[in-house]
């Protein structure tokens, strides 16, 4: 990471005005290579794809706002109440772009909901008959029910956006991987500070408030979660923190999930409260060795099924099959959401490999339990793919198992 988290007048850092281009140019692509008239978005991630808005994550289930990126025209962001007089004032790429929203069904029982989704349906139709796409494909990438169905009775063929879109997010440029590098660097700084805060009486909640502090302070504009895992806790994983306390012998592992300027992490890392026992550090050793041997094999030119092909099968956590082994050695592509194209497992992947490209940015993860598996390790890096392998971007140590809380074994 080369530069700070602010815009200054004497260094060229994000230029925000190319990664808004950029990006709606790769969506245009995507319109042209699928034959699709128009785009029309619900999922948030889209939305700031397409026009460089970003409103609070309050709203972010609520169906009630959304954009439409015909063919050859530019994004219309349609937005709630006042935040679209706000857009008109502070976004002014998209100021004369921004409509009011019609109100969201999702809160409309019965026959108001049909009503509004057809009002809606019949205002986008409008729009793309004004620009001659109304007998194109219209690809959606979320919606419910009822809106497909007013869709549907306006006459408008409905196909898939979100892959399409997934397409388009799925090489970042310097500004989005620099966007990446700074999220990370946040995260970093919440490990460092997690490492100082575990000691025994410590409970896993009171971890995820110190993490969320850092992140906060730092400028994180979005912590979408922080899993703490402690413990009898870390086998099987359950992906959620308790209230449990911390207490001597414990793995503790963590996944920090945040956005800066709209650009995430998914980062696991691992410690241990006092001393760890021989066995302790073997599962952590062995954690490690599955996630680096994975990722030695990247570099552009190869495919998805390269790198699950180097994960263990099922056998090696005492599973019954891939599907019941699944999330515990994967990947994911990362950007404006965790999960991202490429999806990297033994169950997908080997059979339907994905083409690894210079630009792409994904996680690699992996887990490991002791032999008594009543306790587990994790660790994750997220890696850039450059032209000759790949950039590690999350930089907190993860060679060896790091000791926490008991002051002899620091």
């Amino acid at each position: 990471m080369s530069w700070g988290t602010m815009a200054v007048d004497w260094e060229t850092r994000v230029d925000y005005d190319r990664l808004r281009k950029y990006r709606l140019g790769r969506a245009r692509e995507q319109l042209e290579k699928n034959n699709i008239g128009a785009f029309f978005c619900f999922e948030f991630y889209n939305i700031r794809y397409l026009t460089g808005a970003h409103i609070g994550e309050w709203s972010r289930d609520k169906m009630n706002r959304y954009a439409l990126l015909p063919r050859g025209q530019e994004p219309i962001l349609f937005e709630m109440g006042t935040a679209a007089l706000a857009h008109k004032l502070y976004s002014p790429w998209m100021a004369d772009q921004v409509r009011y929203a019609l109100p969201t069904w999702t809160r409309a029982d019965g026959p108001k909901g049909a009503e509004v989704a057809g009002n809606l349906a019949r205002t986008i139709k409008g729009i793309l008959r004004d620009y001659g796409l109304d007998k194109e494909p219209l690809g959606v990438d979320l919606a419910d029910v009822v809106f497909l169905d007013a869709l549907h009775r306006e006459g408008l063929e409905v196909v898939d956006a979100r892959s399409p879109m997934l397409d388009a997010r799925l090489i970042k440029n310097q500004d989005e991987i620099q966007l990446l590098k700074v999220a990370a660097s946040m995260a970093d700084a919440a490990y460092d500070t997690i490492v100082r805060s575990i000691h025994p009486g410590i409970k896993e909640n009171e971890l995820v408030a110190v993490a969320n502090e850092t992140l906060y302070r730092l400028g994180s504009e979005d912590v979408e979660c922080v899993n703490v895992v402690s413990g009898p806790r870390s086998n099987p994983h359950p992906h959620v923190f308790s209230d449990r306390i911390i207490r001597p012998g414990d793995l503790v592992y963590f996944d920090l999930m945040h956005a800066y300027n709209g650009y995430r992490t998914c980062y696991y890392r691992t410690f241990i409260c006092g001393r760890p026992t021989p066995e302790q550090k073997a599962a952590y050793a062995q954690t490690y060795e599955w996630l680096y041997d994975a990722a030695s094999v990247v570099k552009p030119g190869i495919t998805s099924a390269d790198i699950a092909s180097r994960y263990p099968t099922y056998e090696a956590w005492g599973l019954n099959s891939e599907l019941e082994a699944r999330g515990l050695a994967t990947g994911h592509g990362i950007g404006l959401s965790i999960h991202e194209k490429p999806g990297i497992n033994r169950i997908e992947s080997l059979t339907n490999p994905f083409p690894i490209q210079e630009g792409m940015v994904f996680a690699l993860e992996t887990y490991a339990q002791t032999p008594d598996a009543r306790q587990g390790c994790r660790i994750e890096e997220e890696i850039l793919v450059t032209a000759t392998g790949y950039e590690v971007l999350t930089k907190y140590p993860c060679e060896e198992l790091i000791s926490c809380g008991v002051p002899k074994y620091w």
